[in-house]
């Protein structure tokens, strides 16, 4: 499923927090074998509906009956479906690792010992708070707030690298894309957006009345009264409110040039006088570091003006705050229920806990997804199945080329710069050329909470590593099996994990056209990430430069306007409509993304007439096409994590990605005999790309 999210600057298609259990008597089990399911599913059609009244139920209405939120998600959906088939294969792997003890290889044995270290709940309950001791410690040991910067910075390595206060790490130079430089940027909320703490309407203060509560509960795990519990959660409300009132919103996030502001230590120190960077970059292991790409400048004022009007206690008190909410997850059930109650059961409804095996197979992929990803590549991506996709991608690509040569409005000197980024775009199918190397990453086969820390130091300081090193071009964002695909602008490539190329979403054993609709789509999806409102800015070396004449990126921003206007109106749940500024370069990409699909199809049917016109399943072809695409959105969603993902997801709900789409293509309306005036039949079209 496309659910795309923003990593590392990069446009991602994420499957959201769906890694679940259909609900089922069946007992759970590890799997050695992928279930299949089809590209194109019938049943999960509903072909009492009318197509050209909601081309989205017609495709997924039986999908939807059938298949209810598990009580362990906020949300399921065909992604989310196969996420779950890959893990379960995954837990066989890991398993069988975690009880093997000869013959094992270095990489097997970490994964298969973190694993296991995981799995045993006994100890993990058994050592209860024993492991925020030493990082409590040290926040309380500080004598005043110039030992910030030192305390601050074992914190963010060891724990998150943008929980506490702000966030340090490294990322390419906007402006020359082959330079890593440091990036210091806006972090330190608890809640999921700035907006949650500015918001007045009664369901954003009936959240942010939650959200004290659950910080006075914890502050009460680890000894205060609930007097002093009680002002400590104000304290941690006041500071972050602060924080959230000189963030940048969603959408102006969506702006690279709003992200970059070069600076050297001076100009960064002047931001926050009294914080010293020398002393946060030494503890770092970062001494020296002359060059910076401060995010946010308004936000790192405010971090000083923060410190510059807190006294210690109340700094301390907020780090305390920062530090469970980081470390609950992976400590004993007394701090990790409450954070799931609140995080999981009161913001996105979600009912219960995922069984521990889920949780340590996700664990597992995010600390050591490489390692873990040599694993699942073996067994289960094999080289043909990687030279098919390769195919595809090519024709989508020529197929984009056509479509640019093709644009009435767009001059030739844009079309030159676009055509040059668009050849220059490297495709990355199934895993890295070279794995990541893990020998810094110390795991002990009974320290659970230990290795997860140890992971995170890992990750932080491979990252800070980079700064001033050459670029490493053929790294990727994504592990393997990560059901999954994103395009980078400033590496300028497109990524598809072996994960995601798996049916029903890949499906080599299906006729072409269902899966044009879906892989095709998904490969052109990506592509039009390039040349999207956010894509767009940066050139074929994905440095951040305009390429565009002034008339044509005048012509963009109407096209693109189109599609604003059209998503703005649809509904989300209650009466929050579609933000259609942040949710624009998703929706761009979708619609863009199918039309290549389509082209790339006709091309390959040229040469199978036979295919082209053989229906199937009552089904014509142009048919099977757009339910084969349609049913990669295939969801059902709670509605509390609807109210989230309205105000954070860049990407509109699977109904109007799906309808918001083919009533902007002809070709729909063609190939289901729409009428005029039937909501599927639009009067005016949107198209950029």
């Amino acid at each position: 499923m496309r659910q795309i999210t923003r990593l590392a600057f990069a446009s991602a298609l994420l499957c959201s927090a769906a890694f679940a259990t259909a609900q089922t008597t069946e007992p759970e089990r590890p799997a050695t074998t992928f279930p299949y399911t089809p590209g194109l599913d019938v049943s999960a059609m509903d072909k009492s509906a009318d197509p050209c009244v909601d081309f989205y139920q017609y495709a997924c209405g039986g999908w939807m009956k059938n298949n209810p939120v598990p009580a362990d998600q906020a949300r399921w959906s065909v992604y989310s479906k196969l996420a779950q088939d890959n893990q379960r294969y995954l837990w066989g792997i890991l398993d069988g690792l975690a009880k093997q003890k000869e013959g094992r290889s270095v990489t097997q044995q970490k994964i298969g010992d973190y694993f296991g270290a995981c799995m045993d709940e006994g100890a993990i309950a058994k050592r209860g708070a024993e492991p925020l001791a030493p990082f409590l410690n040290q926040i309380e040991s500080m004598a005043s707030t110039r030992e910030l910067p030192r305390v601050l910075a074992g914190l963010q390595l060891a724990l998150s690298s943008e929980a506490f206060f702000f966030g340090f790490s490294s990322n390419q130079d906007f402006g020359d894309s082959t330079r890593v430089i440091a990036f210091a940027s806006g972090g330190g909320l608890g809640l999921p957006d700035r907006d949650y703490y500015l918001k007045t309407d009664k369901r954003s203060k009936d959240i942010r009345d939650k959200y004290e509560a659950h910080i006075r509960t914890m502050f009460g795990l680890i000894g205060e009264s609930p007097e002093v519990a009680k002002r400590s959660a104000a304290t941690v409300m006041r500071l972050e409110t602060a924080l959230a009132q000189a963030s940048l919103t969603r959408v102006d996030k969506r702006d690279p040039y709003k992200l970059f502001h070069k600076t050297d230590l001076k100009g960064l120190q002047a931001m926050t006088p009294v914080f010293d960077w020398k002393t946060y970059l030494a503890a770092l292991g970062q001494p020296g570091l002359k060059n910076f790409n401060v995010t946010e400048p308004k936000f790192m004022k405010a971090f000083g003006k923060q410190l510059r009007s807190n006294d210690l206690a109340a700094i301390k008190t907020y780090l305390r705050w920062h530090v469970m909410k980081e470390m609950s997850p992976v400590l004993a059930p007394q701090f990790d229920q409450p954070h799931f109650a609140f995080f999981s059961q009161t913001l996105r409804g979600v009912e219960k806990q995922p069984p521990r095996w889920k949780r340590c197979v996700q664990l597992v992929d995010a600390q050591l997804g490489e390692a873990l990803g040599q694993e699942f590549v073996s067994r289960a991506f094999s080289p043909e199945l990687k030279a098919k996709s390769l195919h595809m991608t090519r024709q989508v690509e020529e197929a984009m080329a056509k479509d640019i040569d093709s644009l009435a409005w767009m001059s030739p000197d844009t079309k030159k710069r676009a055509h040059e980024k668009l050849d220059a775009i490297v495709n990355k199918i199934g895993y890295p050329d070279t794995w990541r190397d893990y020998s810094a990453f110390e795991v002990r086969p009974n320290d659970f909470t230990g290795n997860a820390i140890r992971g995170t130091q890992f990750e932080n300081r491979r990252q800070l590593a980079k700064i001033g090193k050459p670029l490493d071009r053929s790294e990727w964002l994504m592990t393997p099996p990560t059901v999954n695909a994103y395009f980078n602008p400033q590496m300028n490539d497109i990524n598809f994990p072996a994960g995601v190329l798996q049916p029903p979403l890949f499906d080599p054993k299906m006729d072409d056209a269902p899966g044009y609709g879906n892989t095709g789509g998904t490969i052109g999806h990506e592509l039009t990430h390039a040349f999207d409102d956010e894509g767009r800015q940066f050139d074929a070396k994905g440095n951040l430069k305009d390429w565009w004449t002034k008339k044509d990126a005048k012509e963009f921003t109407d096209r693109a306007q189109c599609i604003v206007d059209q998503y703005a109106g649809y509904t989300v749940v209650d009466d929050i409509k579609i933000n259609s500024k942040l949710t624009l370069g998703e929706d761009v990409a979708d619609l863009g993304g199918l039309i290549l699909g389509w082209m790339a199809w006709k091309t390959q049917m040229a040469s199978m007439p036979q295919q082209a016109q053989a229906p199937r399943d009552g089904l014509t072809p142009e048919q099977r096409f757009f339910v084969g695409y349609a049913q990669w959105a295939c969801e059902n969603d709670r509605p509390e994590n609807l109210r989230v993902t309205a105000m954070t997801d860049p990407h509109s709900p699977g109904k109007y990605r799906v309808n918001g789409v083919v009533v902007n293509m002809p070709e729909f309306e063609k190939a289901f005999a729409c009428k005029p005036g039937q909501p599927m039949a639009a009067v005016k079209r949107c198209r950029v790309w």
